[in-house]
C-alpha cells in the first residue's frame, strides 16, 4: 500500500536536519568557511563523524563549553566526553582532523626561512600549544639558512611550571647541527605575559649559546588569549 506520492506507509520519514546539512554544504561551497558562523563549520566536521545524529546541538555545546572552534577541537577528550552524543570513536575522528590541521601548519614552515614567515610560525606553534591543559617546552632547530631542522618537545610539566635545563637544550642543538633557536611555551592560564622565571631561564640558555655560535632568535610564550615574543618585548 503506498500514499500519495508513492511512499510506502514503512519508508521511515527523512530526519529533520537532512535538509539542513544540504544548505550548509551548499553555503560553504559557494561561500567557503567565511560564509559560516563556528557552530555551522563545526556542524559540517561533525556530518561524517556522526551521520545519524542531529549534529547542531552538538556543536552549540562545544562551543559553549569550550569557547571556540579552535579550542573545541583541542580540548582534551575527557572533557569532549561530558558532551551529549560525543563517544570514544567521535573524539578520536575530531583529534585526527586537529592532527591534519596542524600538520599542515607544520608543512607550511617547513624548508622555508623561518625569519620570513614569521606570522606563519606563530600560527604553527598556537595551533600545536595553544589549547594544552599543561605546560610545554619546545624548541624549532634551525640550520644555517634558518630552516627549520627539527621541532620537538623537550618538556612537559603542569599546568603552571616546565622545567627547563638550559644545558639540555643546548647538548640537543649540538646533536642536531643546529646554529640557531626559538624556544616555545605554552601558558595554559591563556595569558601570555612572561614570568621572571621565563625570562631568567631564556637569559641562561643565551649565555650558553652565545659563545657555541648558536643564535637564540626568540622565545615565544602561547596562551589563548595570543602569545608574546621576549624578543619584540626587548627582554632578551
Amino acid at each position: 500500500m503506498t500514499r500519495r506520492g508513492g511512499l510506502s506507509e514503512s519508508q521511515p520519514a527523512r530526519p529533520h536536519y537532512h535538509g539542513h546539512r544540504e544548505r550548509l554544504r551548499e553555503r560553504f561551497v559557494t561561500g567557503g568557511s567565511a560564509a559560516l558562523q563556528d557552530y555551522e563549520l563545526l556542524e559540517l566536521v561533525l556530518f561524517r563523524i556522526l551521520p545519524r545524529r542531529d549534529t547542531k546541538p552538538i556543536a552549540k555545546a562545544m562551543l559553549e563549553r569550550f569557547g571556540s572552534f579552535s579550542e573545541a577541537l583541542g580540548a582534551p577528550p575527557h572533557l569532549l566526553e561530558e558532551i551529549d552524543g560525543l563517544g570514544p570513536t567521535a573524539i578520536a575522528d575530531l583529534k585526527v582532523i586537529l592532527a591534519a590541521a596542524q600538520r599542515i601548519g607544520r608543512d607550511a614552515i617547513q624548508d622555508r626561512p623561518i625569519l620570513s614567515s614569521w606570522s606563519e610560525v606563530v600560527d604553527y606553534c598556537k595551533a600545536q600549544m595553544a589549547y594544552e591543559t599543561k605546560e610545554q617546552f619546545r624548541i624549532l632547530f634551525l640550520d644555517k639558512k634558518n630552516r627549520l631542522i627539527a621541532d620537538e618537545v623537550q618538556q612537559t610539566g603542569t599546568v603552571d611550571h616546565t622545567p627547563v635545563y638550559p644545558r639540555e637544550v643546548i647538548r640537543r642543538s649540538l646533536e642536531l647541527s643546529a646554529t640557531a633557536l626559538i624556544l616555545v611555551h605554552n601558558h595554559p592560564s591563556g595569558d601570555p605575559a612572561p614570568s621572571s622565571a621565563d625570562i631568567t631561564m631564556t637569559r641562561q640558555i643565551l649565555d650558553i649559546a652565545k659563545p657555541l655560535g648558536i643564535s637564540v632568535h626568540d622565545h615565544i610564550i602561547i596562551g589563548r588569549s595570543g602569545h608574546a615574543s621576549l624578543r619584540g618585548m626587548k627582554l632578551i
